[in-house]
């Protein structure tokens, strides 16, 4: 009896720690996914194709600067990116109901929340820039972006953008 309830909790922790220790990956899967679904809308493509760059460039920076980062900055990375596109998309559809003035500034609002949070302070602006300086994005976004704070920053500054 004792032996099971031993296995069952190392059976349960391993769980709990493989599921904690995949969110990035997870976020990464799923975007890559719907990039490959020859179902998938343009704009689901074009936005999930944005998460898919985010997540490399922000591993391949972590690798050639060296920095040591365990899962859980990859795994709050990614979660805040995901809510953050998230949350754009709901918020430029209401502002659509409202006026195209209010959804240039829930536009803007995120742009700037994006460029204002810099994970890395990448001085090759023109590749972290690149979806920000695209005007057929659906995601006019910098890559070098600390999204935790980015997310914080929009959440902060959209409600007097909508009211």
């Amino acid at each position: 009896m004792k032996k099971s309830v031993i296995f069952l909790c190392l059976l349960a922790f391993n769980i709990v720690q493989a599921n904690a220790q995949s969110l990035y990956k997870q976020v990464f899967d799923y975007a890559t996914s719907i990039v490959n679904n020859p179902k998938s809308t343009e704009e689901q493509i074009q936005i999930n194709q944005f998460k898919v760059t985010a997540l490399n460039y922000m591993a391949n920076e972590v690798k050639k600067r060296n920095l040591k980062k365990d899962s859980y900055f990859f795994d709050c990375q990614a979660v805040n990116m995901s809510s953050f596109i998230t949350d754009f998309e709901q918020d430029v559809i209401k502002a659509r109901s409202i006026s195209t003035a209010k959804r240039l500034a829930v536009i803007d609002c995120y742009r700037k929340a994006s460029m204002h949070n810099s994970l890395f302070n990448d001085t090759d602006k023109e590749k972290t820039m690149s979806y920000v300086n695209d005007k057929q994005t659906f995601t006019p976004f910098s890559l070098d972006t600390d999204w935790e704070k980015a997310y914080e920053e929009a959440t902060k500054n959209i409600k007097s953008v909508l009211k």
